[in-house]
């Protein structure tokens, strides 16, 4: 096998590595909310008010991470700048 040089990876397969690797992560975020709303379900009758509050917080917050993963705007992502979701 031949060893890759600098010029092999074009900024083409740069860009596909990196929409994959935001489709993973928006996949695995999706996935967190449903087993989090899944294990909420039926709590919320018993529960503390402020606690159903931030179940519904967080899972807000991980969809519309989830969602901005792939719309391409800057600030996007899992680093919780750009969400424009405050707790309070």
């Amino acid at each position: 096998m031949s060893e890759l040089r600098p010029g092999d990876i074009t900024d083409d397969m740069i860009q596909a590595m990196e929409t994959a690797k935001r489709q993973g992560l928006q996949k695995d975020l999706r996935a967190l909310a449903a087993n989090i709303r899944a294990d909420a379900e039926g709590r919320y009758d018993s529960a503390d008010p402020g606690w159903r509050s931030g179940v519904e917080w967080a899972l807000l917050w991980i969809e519309n991470t989830a969602s901005q993963l792939t719309e391409g705007r800057p600030g996007a992502g899992a680093g919780g700048r750009g969400q424009g979701v405050s707790p309070e």
